[in-house]
């Protein structure tokens, strides 16, 4: 089994593989302050709650935006699956991963992630639109090259700089109003994120197809995906595993 570790700037999501299929999959608070005995703990608390025990788990790989957690998640990896786990990145995903972008080493782990995945389940062209802390588009073309893309600030960023800069408005939750013309400031400022979002997207999408000459399957991933896509013009098709596939892919590869 393998075991792949997503750690993003707000949350980390764990999946466990028996071959090609996931078995497990939890979404958790990134803690940057959490050590690797600490995250061996958690691992132990998740693969109790999925009936898992850690003698099947034999290989690891982790993708990380976190450079101060990396190291504390390898280590708790290595602990459990007795080697040490492949680190995500545009090297190490060696052929997967074909970039026509003038410095391959600053892209993001999860966006080599999602990009190898993306091409591996969809072919090429692809984009995909991955709502996290930033709201990241990635671009693979006609020749399967990662081109590049956009990354914005995320649905949870813009609303938590707006309630801090907005003394008399309230935190709400992050849900899709009933209509755009809010009847309540709680309802207004949902429209402004949640629609206002997705109408984003789509705008970027169709700046992305207009610079390609040509349009591409779109696919959602990350935790408000599911919520955001229904709104979408442009999305067609929602894939919350996408990045999680991409680092089994990967691993595989190396292996």
């Amino acid at each position: 089994m393998l075991l792949a570790i997503d750690i993003g700037n707000t949350h980390t999501v764990i999946g466990v593989y028996a071959d090609e299929s996931l078995t497990a999959m939890w979404r958790i608070a990134t803690s940057r302050t959490a050590t690797a005995d600490e995250l061996r703990v958690t691992l132990s608390s998740l693969f109790s709650l999925g009936d898992l025990g850690f003698e099947a788990v034999r290989a690891g790989a982790v993708a990380s935006v976190v450079p101060s957690l990396t190291r504390a998640w390898v280590e708790a990896v290595e602990r459990v699956t007795g080697s040490v786990p492949l680190v995500c990145s545009a090297a190490t995903a060696g052929g997967l991963f074909d970039a026509d972008y003038p410095r391959p080493t600053e892209i993001g782990a999860d966006r080599v992630a999602d990009g190898v995945a993306a091409r591996a389940r969809y072919g090429a062209p692809v984009v995909v639109v991955d709502f996290g802390t930033a709201t990241n588009i990635e671009v693979i073309d006609r020749e399967g090259r990662f081109r590049g893309g956009v990354i914005a600030p995320g649905v949870q960023t813009s609303a938590n700089a707006l309630f801090s800069h907005g003394a008399r408005l309230p935190v709400i939750d992050l849900v899709v109003p009933p209509a755009v013309i809010g009847t309540s400031t709680v309802e207004a400022i949902q429209s402004g994120i949640m629609y206002g979002e997705a109408d984003r997207v789509d705008g970027l999408v169709r700046r992305i197809f207009a610079q390609l000459g040509y349009e591409a399957p779109v696919i959602a991933t990350g935790g408000l995906a599911p919520v955001v896509a229904p709104h979408s013009a442009t999305i067609t098709e929602v894939n919350p595993e996408l990045t999680l596939e991409g680092l089994r892919l990967i691993a595989e590869a190396a292996a």
